[in-house]
């Protein structure tokens, strides 16, 4: 008895060491990078975090733990033009422009080459995420041109670039679209990319051999106005998913604005009804959190889930940062209006 007594102390001890490990409770910031420019897009790529944002301004930081902003490069460019979107292989930097008409650059790593790789010429284009699953595959999303939405794929690293024909493409309804918010749009995992969508409709759409075929979900998200919907999402695991967004003239409205999935985006349910953010552009898991860890940033600033989105804290009331990216469980890069930001996360 007295065995067993212990061994069950040993085990709760064990467990709620274990919780308490993956629960935040407060934040520190340090600004990596201050300048006139309104970033929506960010990407950490082995030492270096990639920016790209408006003023047709791409760049990176470099970082190292003995100095957080060893130097940095940003590149301009004469035509002034919006970039919200952008990716990494491996070996090139992708960066995407907004509007009619539509650029796609490939960059070296270092920036020094510059190559247009794709342009797309309509008075309805309009480009609001990339990504890519591999070295040679990548797959950029924007709002409709006819009635599905925009789809470009490339198979070849980067080089050439594909628009799939609304036939091979779900249907959208009329003012059915996509909000360049935060890079978010899409997510990958696997051969599996999800899409989620805003305005009239609210839905999620998934392919799961790398945009061969698809299928479309309803979610439970605010929908029917031209500014509300899906603005964010991303997926933990192939079934664990979650969704974000809200009505962008209600932004303090906290229902109907955020969502779970656990069998991979086929069902989703609302989470955190009336409690926590309200209007938000980007959300994260927290990696190595189980699925539990969840950080948002939009209208109520930086705001934090231990439990799954069903509690939330808040940590920054800054609503001006809109984008963030987890550099490890405890250290995640934030950007937004004018600057990029570190944020460790303190336990």
């Amino acid at each position: 008895m007295k065995n067993q007594l212990f061994l069950s102390t040993i085990f709760f001890f064990v467990l709620v060491t274990n919780t308490k490990a993956q629960t935040f409770h407060s934040v520190e910031i340090d600004t990596v990078l201050k300048d006139k420019i309104s970033i929506r897009a960010i990407s950490i790529v082995a030492d270096k975090i990639y920016f790209a944002g408006d003023k047709s301004k791409v760049g990176f930081i470099r970082l190292s733990k003995q100095n957080n902003n060893i130097n940095q490069a940003i590149v301009t460019d004469t035509i002034p033009y919006e970039y919200r979107s952008l990716a990494n292989n491996g070996k090139n930097f992708f960066a995407l422009s907004i509007g009619n008409p539509v650029r796609l650059y490939k960059f070296s790593n270092d920036l020094a080459d510059k190559t247009l790789v794709y342009q797309e010429n309509h008075e309805k284009v309009f480009y609001d995420s990339m990504q890519f699953w591999n070295e040679k595959e990548g797959i950029a999303i924007g709002d409709p041109t006819a009635d599905c939405l925009s789809v470009i794929i490339t198979r070849d690293g980067g080089n050439h670039w594909a628009k799939i024909s609304c036939d091979n493409l779900p249907k959208v309804v009329d003012g059915e679209a996509a909000f360049a918010a935060s890079n978010t749009n899409i997510v990958l995992k696997g051969n599996s990319v999800w899409i989620v969508s805003g305005g009239k409709k609210s839905r999620v759409f998934h392919s799961d051999d790398k945009g061969k075929s698809w299928q479309v979900y309803e979610t439970p998200i605010v929908q029917g106005e031209s500014m509300t919907g899906i603005f964010t999402a991303d997926f933990y695991n192939k079934n664990i998913g979650f969704i974000a967004g809200g009505d962008y003239e209600k932004p303090t409205q906290n229902f109907q604005n955020k969502a779970i999935t656990n069998d991979g985006g086929k069902t989703w349910r609302l989470i955190g009804e009336n409690t926590g953010f309200g209007y938000a552009s980007c959300v994260q898991f927290v990696p190595k959190s189980k699925g539990k860890g969840i950080v948002s940033v939009g209208a109520s600033g930086l705001q934090y889930s231990s439990d799954g989105g069903h509690t939330w804290q808040q940590f920054l009331s800054d609503p001006t940062l809109y984008t963030i990216r987890f550099l490890d469980s405890d250290t995640a890069f934030a950007a937004g209006k004018n600057k990029i930001i570190k944020i460790e996360f303190k336990r």
